[in-house]
C-alpha cells in the first residue's frame, strides 16, 4: 500500500492515470498531454508500472499503457475507512429527504404554481 500512496502522490502520475481511465495510450500520445520531456514521462510510466497501477503492452514498435484499478481496492478500503461510510450515508439520506420535500412541495402548488416560478 505504501508504494501505491507513493505513486500517487505525484500529480503527474495522477493525471495519467485519469487519462489512463478513459483509454489505453502510448507513451508517446500521453507524452504529448505534457510540458515536460518524455525521459521525464518515460520515469512517471515505470513507478506506475512498477506498483501495478498500470499494465504495458508492446504493439509493433509502440508500448500502449492501460490503467489496472486493482492494485487501489486495499487503498480504497483504508480511505474509506477513515472517511466513514456512516458518515456518507448521512449525507445521501439528508439528500433523498431535501428531494423528497422538494417533490412534494412542486406536487402540492400544482402545474400553474410550477409554471409561473420558471418564467418569472
Amino acid at each position: 500500500m505504501d508504494e501505491m500512496a507513493t505513486a500517487i502522490a505525484d500529480p503527474v502520475r495522477r493525471h495519467i492515470l485519469t487519462m489512463l481511465r478513459d483509454e489505453p495510450l502510448s507513451a508517446g500520445d500521453i507524452a504529448q498531454r505534457f510540458a515536460i520531456s518524455r525521459p521525464a514521462i518515460s520515469r512517471h510510466l515505470r513507478v506506475l508500472r512498477e506498483s501495478g497501477l498500470v499494465r504495458d503492452e508492446v504493439v509493433g514498435r509502440r508500448r500502449i499503457y492501460r490503467l489496472d484499478p486493482g492494485p487501489l481496492a486495499p487503498l480504497a478500503d483504508w480511505l474509506a475507512g477513515l472517511v466513514g461510510a456512516d458518515r456518507w450515508e448521512r449525507h445521501l439520506d439528508a439528500l433523498e429527504t431535501e428531494i423528497y420535500r422538494t417533490r412534494r412541495e412542486r406536487r402540492s402548488s400544482g402545474p400553474a404554481e410550477h409554471r409561473r416560478e420558471h418564467t418569472a
